[in-house]
């Protein structure tokens, strides 16, 4: 069924599951079936989300959805060479690459592919024929559309994305890279879902890329669905880096037990709206969580970073760390959220949210919450916004360096705590690159920049306590 500019995407999403229900859950269980109904049930009753609705009111979609999308309901033939429009490359990074391309899995071998280390990945809609036990398990436990009508219609209406299973006791050492990418001529709806398991004893590290190729008009619509079993740990880095005409729904559930860890860390250079929709579980005793973030906004861009973390089991503990710098008349949003359930005793949860407008045109709305029910637990929040330090700006210019690389340096100080956690080195230095090059606004070198990014065979030494800074 295709688009007509005439018909808004929620009427064309209804009509499309109505005609389509049939093929859609062709080779879905009972189970699954049934939570796609109620999820397209919870789509019709309520519809996209609007800025009357609390959650969603500093971030308003009137305009994005106005547009004639398209939404496809089988793949596009994709190029013949996904590298001729899109590569992928950091310097002393070694990454296993599975590819999105528009929402639908890109791979030239059929089936689940099993690497080297026992990791199990390929297609969303092989692993429900292949491993139906695990996949009715799994998929649609976590996600909820709860104040987010996006999870319910692409819960409804999923068909592709990528699955990822990691076996008990398997240490994954190589690095899993999904890169999703968006060509389209059309203003596109891309809906992708995202299912990883890891069960007890294991390891993996994910970096999950959303990256769009022209210049296109798209909104994207990602679902993932993460369950880090005990003793399991997880990280997943999360870069998005689309352009001013695309709007992302990230919406991602984590569900941890008994002495797992995980380590989250959104990274956000370019995109015109992103919604971040982060939800951590810690159900097990024992279980930790650092969920990180940086954005990188300017001209009008739109970061919305809604995080929750549940704190339903004793012992847990979580530390969350966002920091934005905002230019020209960029706006964000930050709500963090932190529960702590009545039996979740010994509970240490903590939250920080830091903010540089660089210009009085640029805004932040940062909600920092605690609902706490457990009396012994550490618990603090906090979050600031100012301007750059006058007084290490001072002490800089002091020392000779330009107000403009003065400027440059003291962002970059900022940044450095979020980057400074990534903890592969190949992905730091590519993404401590990235951020000096965004800084600036460009993506290419400037000779007289102090920061000189990505050309090694010239340095600059500075004897700089950046403990001022």
């Amino acid at each position: 069924m295709n688009n007509s500019p005439s018909i808004p995407l929620e009427q064309l999403l209804v009509d499309q599951f109505r005609a389509g229900e049939n093929k859609l859950m062709a080779h879905d269980s009972d189970k699954v079936k049934a939570i796609r109904k109620e999820h397209f049930q919870r789509f019709l009753d309520n519809g996209f989300p609007s800025s009357e609705m609390e959650k969603w009111r500093f971030t308003d979609l009137e305009e994005i959805l106005d547009q004639p999308f398209i939404h496809e309901l089988t793949p596009e033939k994709p190029p013949q060479n996904i590298h001729d429009i899109f590569r992928c490359e950091v310097h002393n990074f070694q990454s296993e690459i599975i590819s999105v391309f528009n929402g639908w899995y890109l791979s030239e071998k059929t089936g689940l592919q099993t690497n080297s280390e026992g990791v199990v990945y390929g297609s969303l809609s092989d692993a429900k024929k292949v491993m139906p036990e695990l996949f009715d398990r799994f998929f649609g436990q976590a996600a909820h559309g709860n104040d987010n009508s996006f999870v319910n219609i692409n819960t409804a209406m999923a068909q592709d994305g990528v699955f990822i299973y990691v076996p008990k006791g398997v240490q994954a050492k190589r690095t899993l890279q999904i890169i999703k990418m968006v060509n389209h001529e059309d203003p596109v709806f891309v809906q992708s879902r995202q299912l990883v398991i890891l069960e007890e004893n294991s390891s993996l590290s994910l970096i999950h890329c959303d990256d769009s190729i022209n210049h296109k008009p798209c909104l994207i619509n990602t679902v993932t669905e993460i369950y880090v079993a005990s003793n399991a740990h997880l990280e997943l880095y999360k870069l998005q880096n689309l352009n001013n005409s695309s709007a992302l729904i990230n919406s991602t559930f984590i569900r941890q037990q008994e002495d797992s860890a995980v380590k989250t860390n959104a990274l956000t250079f370019n995109c015109g709206l992103i919604r971040n929709n982060i939800e951590v579980a810690l159900n097990g005793k024992g279980a930790h969580a650092d969920v990180l973030g940086l954005y990188l906004m300017d001209k009008q861009q739109h970061i919305d970073n809604q995080i929750r973390v549940l704190h339903n089991a004793a012992h847990c503990t979580s530390n969350e760390l966002f920091k934005g710098i905002l230019d020209d008349e960029a706006t964000a949003v930050f709500n963090g959220y932190i529960y702590v359930k009545k039996d979740a005793q010994k509970t240490e949860a903590f939250q920080n949210n830091k903010n540089i407008l660089l210009k009085p045109t640029a805004t932040i709305n940062s909600m920092p919450f605690l609902e706490i029910y457990a009396d012994d637990v550490k618990c603090s929040h906090g979050a600031t916004v100012g301007q750059l330090d006058q007084e290490a700006m001072f002490y800089l210019r002091q020392r000779g360096i330009s107000q403009a690389n003065a400027r440059l340096l003291l962002m970059y100080a900022f940044a450095a705590d979020v980057i400074n956690a990534i903890s592969i080195e190949g992905l730091r230095n590519r993404i401590d690159d990235m951020v000096k090059k965004r800084l600036r606004g460009e993506l290419s070198v400037c000779e007289t920049c102090v920061l000189h990014c990505g050309t090694p065979e010239k340095e600059y030494f500075f004897d700089i306590d950046l403990s001022k800074l």
